[in-house]
């Protein structure tokens, strides 16, 4: 049997032929995967996200005018679902930071007396960014991940979220600060 192209697949399952999905879930699976990782710690909630985004992606196949390839179109949907389940999922944010361990600590300690000197262990520096991007809000997490994280430009960002390029700009400088806060709420309390 020959190999169908995307649109004809889409076509397909929008004649009725559901079956005709199941080359696409197969095909960006990993992709989506990949993305829901990057906004969820547990593996049931990676797997949630992924489910729901093919859901949807049934759902409003219909939406899909194929202007721009499928690929964009699922991946937009991904990154929405993820920023929907930071929302709905927000971490609790004002939890104490005393469970830092010894290698983050000293990394933060040199870090805040002299950023320039602080010593390259990669480890340590990516497990304390995980856990101050844990304790952002959803928009803050969303826009830092994309901009600083997976370097997108502010008019890619505006693009996948549907926010307008300003406001890019407003959150991007507002989850700066909340970083700042967060790192400065974390060596306070490792003196208090």
């Amino acid at each position: 049997m020959e190999e169908r192209s995307e649109a004809e697949l889409i076509t397909a399952v929008l004649a009725g032929d559901a079956a005709s999905f199941e080359p696409l879930v197969v095909k960006y699976s990993p992709r989506v995967f990949a993305t829901a990782r990057r906004y969820a710690r547990r593996d049931s909630e990676v797997e949630d996200i992924v489910q729901e985004v093919w859901l949807k992606a049934f759902d409003k196949l219909k939406s899909f005018r194929g202007e721009a390839p499928f690929e964009h179109w699922l991946m937009r949907m991904a990154v929405r679902t993820c920023y929907d389940f930071l929302r709905g999922h927000q971490r609790n944010r004002e939890s104490s930071f005393s469970e830092i361990s010894e290698p983050e600590e000293d990394w933060l300690e040199r870090f805040v007396v002299d950023p320039a000197s602080a010593p390259e262990d990669a480890d340590a520096a990516k497990l304390l960014i995980d856990r101050v991007m844990e304790k952002l809000s959803p928009e803050a997490r969303m826009v830092i991940q994309l901009l600083e994280i997976e370097d997108r430009s502010v008019k890619e960002i505006a693009e996948i979220t549907g926010w307008s390029v300003p406001l890019v700009k407003v959150r991007a400088f507002r989850a700066r600060g909340e970083m700042r806060k967060i790192l400065a709420r974390m060596t306070k309390e490792k003196y208090l």
